[in-house]
């Protein structure tokens, strides 16, 4: 039986250098690695029926592997956009303990073996079809392991995004706040200047409707990060 671990060494940079496919744009991280499972069974199905003769499912799971293939590079070459701790997590994940990259990318071209024979007619597709089929398992394993790590980063991003948003809310209640006793000062002021004071009254006055709306503004930001939070 074929192994599947070959060596994986996706060229990021060329990837990346080309326009994003449309099957990949407006997908995030965490829903395109998740789609990868899916794809997985639906090219395994796909090119079991190919070997029966199905020349419309040969069609349709070459497809389907190149949109794999293109999607599996672009996933991995997101490690030039994450921070730090991000990249690591997926290059541990692809590259360290669980060896996902060369799985997959066994998996990838084992696939394409069985596809050229079939189209080729060669009396050994069938198999190369059986050993797709036996990996099933461990490479759907292997895709959810990197489904679970993208959706680790996702949390932590947003996480992270919550807190700085919940600290700016509270910088913005803090001036608001101060701008308040400013204006009722103004006011205080004006009154006691009298006509004198009018022109300054009227200022003082816009300073406190502008101070009340930032403050009504700064309290639905801030209920809007609570319900995100608990909803995360």
């Amino acid at each position: 039986m074929t192994s599947i671990a070959a060596p994986l060494s996706p060229n990021p940079a060329a990837h990346s250098a080309g326009p994003t496919p449309p099957h990949i744009a407006g997908l995030s991280l965490v829903n395109l690695a998740a789609r990868q499972r899916m794809l997985s069974q639906r090219m395994i199905l796909q090119t079991v029926l190919a070997a029966q003769g199905d020349g419309a499912r040969l069609q349709a799971a070459q497809r389907s592997l190149r949109m794999f293939s293109e999607s599996q590079q672009h996933l991995q070459a997101t490690v030039a956009q994450l921070d730090a701790d991000g990249a690591q997590r997926i290059r541990d994940t692809y590259e360290g303990t669980h060896r996902i990259g060369p799985l997959v990318a066994g998996f990838v071209q084992l696939m394409q073996q069985a596809l050229t024979q079939i189209e080729a007619g060669n009396p050994r597709a069938g198999d190369t079809v059986a050993e797709v089929v036996a990996h099933t398992d461990r490479v759907l394993e292997a895709l959810n392991t990197a489904t679970t790590a993208f959706d680790e980063i996702a949390r932590t991003r947003a996480d992270a995004l919550m807190k700085e948003l919940t600290g700016i809310v509270g910088d913005i209640q803090g001036v608001a706040k101060e701008a308040k006793v400013v204006s009722f000062n103004a006011q205080v002021m004006a009154a006691r200047a009298g006509v004198h004071g009018r022109e300054f009254a009227v200022v003082a006055n816009t300073l406190s409707d502008i101070t009340t709306e930032i403050d009504q503004l700064s309290r639905k930001a801030g209920e809007l990060a609570e319900r995100s939070r608990r909803a995360g």
